[in-house]
């Protein structure tokens, strides 16, 4: 039997690339919606980013691609392209604001507790499914907001619906920050309350 390749500390892997990729679509995006004002261009980015999101993740499982860098570097174009979609999404709704606000707190949380638990475990760890719940809701949320108009001659989504949305997403993004930071902690204070390896004896 060949050996299978450990991919874990590679750098530039296919679903590395393809995570770098979405990063470079950010600004297309905010050209597109912004400036353009081109549903229909801002539409397809979107599709483009969230299909090589989910061939990213069948790439790296399918061919044990996973890699240290990729589990930064994948959440890290999810993330970059929430804040920039939520970001256009402000100049049309003030009240995007309110997710926007969380989301920047889970991150930000998630980013020194993650470097927490890097320096202390020496582990990377994953995404867990309350994280990817935040996303798909935060994702819904974008989406019907820009999508609406081609559906309703130009109109813009009612104000109840967007509410809800907006709702359930800065829930969804609230439950996921508590979550984290918990398990985080508890990474954190099980290392450190593990005793130290006592030198062998000659």
């Amino acid at each position: 039997m060949s050996r299978q390749k450990d991919y874990s500390k590679r750098i530039f892997t296919i679903p590395n690339i393809i995570s770098m990729f979405r990063l470079f679509l950010i600004p297309v995006f905010i050209w597109s919606y912004l400036i353009l004002e081109n549903t229909v261009l801002t539409v397809i980015l979107l599709a483009v980013s969230g299909l090589s999101d989910i061939v990213d993740g069948f790439i790296a499982r399918k061919f044990n691609m996973i890699s240290d860098v990729g589990k930064v570097l994948d959440p890290v174009a999810d993330k970059f392209t929430q804040f920039a979609i939520i970001t256009c999404l402000i100049f049309r709704f003030n009240y995007m604001i309110i997710p926007f606000v969380f989301l920047l707190i889970k991150e930000v949380s998630d980013v020194i507790t993650g470097i927490a638990v890097i320096k202390t475990t020496k582990t990377v760890n994953g995404a867990e499914w309350h994280g990817k719940l935040a996303s798909v809701c935060i994702y819904i949320m974008m989406v019907a907001h820009i999508i609406w108009p081609l559906f309703t001659g130009g109109g813009q989504i009612p104000t109840v619906v967007s509410i809800v949305l907006v709702a359930i997403a800065t829930a969804a993004t609230i439950l996921s920050f508590v979550l984290y930071t918990v398990r985080n902690i508890k990474l954190i204070k099980n290392r450190k309350k593990e005793p130290e390896e006592e030198p062998a004896q000659n």
